[in-house]
């Protein structure tokens, strides 16, 4: 069984900073592409950014130049810095990954999700 666990939601200012955390842990063999993707209230879930294993990133024209993905391979955990945080940004912030474990086939993983609120 592998599971995703996110953490470091939670309430910010306007122009303040978030840092989001990912953790994958189970039988993992490897991990290959890792995202962020959230979902706004009456929104559609949205990717957010994305990285690979090999360390390309991606990202959302909305948050481009303010949030930064980032992985930590030793400990299977993805990151997303979020700055100079906006109201719109408002969401509930969900992790996925490609694992291949050592009893199954490369599957999507996603993890449960962290709310994140800007608001003054």
């Amino acid at each position: 069984q592998v599971q995703l666990v996110e953490s470091g939601g939670g309430l910010a200012q306007p122009g303040g900073s978030l840092r989001l955390s990912c953790a994958a842990s189970g039988s993992i063999f490897n991990i290959y592409a890792m995202g962020w993707y959230r979902q706004g209230p009456g929104k559609q879930r949205e990717l957010v950014a994305a990285i690979t294993n090999y360390g390309s990133t991606n990202y959302a024209d909305s948050v481009k130049g303010r949030f930064t993905i980032s992985r930590d391979t030793a400990k299977n955990t993805l990151y997303l810095q979020m700055n100079s945080l906006k109201p719109e940004d408002t969401a509930v912030y969900y992790c996925n990954a490609d694992i291949l474990t050592v009893v199954t086939d490369t599957s999507r993983v996603w993890g449960q999700g962290t709310q994140v609120t800007v608001s003054s």
